[in-house]
């Protein structure tokens, strides 16, 4: 199953911050997050990576970028 995140709109450190509570969460393998800036692009991925998850694919999403992150 897959879950979304939607922090368009937020600053750092939000889409960081909601992307690792549902890491943390645990219950989806699969985690969409949207996002509209680089950076927030970046920490996101960074956050995810960190936390053992692997960044699946970082695509343009509109204004912004979607990236799946993916549970091991």
């Amino acid at each position: 199953m897959t879950v979304t995140v939607d922090a368009r709109g937020l600053s750092c450190p939000q889409p960081v911050l909601m992307t690792l509570s549902e890491i943390k969460s645990g219950s989806d393998n699969e985690i969409v997050v949207l996002v509209d800036t680089d950076t927030s692009k970046e920490n996101v991925s960074r956050a995810a990576v960190s936390r053992g998850c692997t960044v699946g694919n970082v695509e343009p999403d509109g204004e912004g970028y979607k990236i799946t992150v993916l549970r091991k």
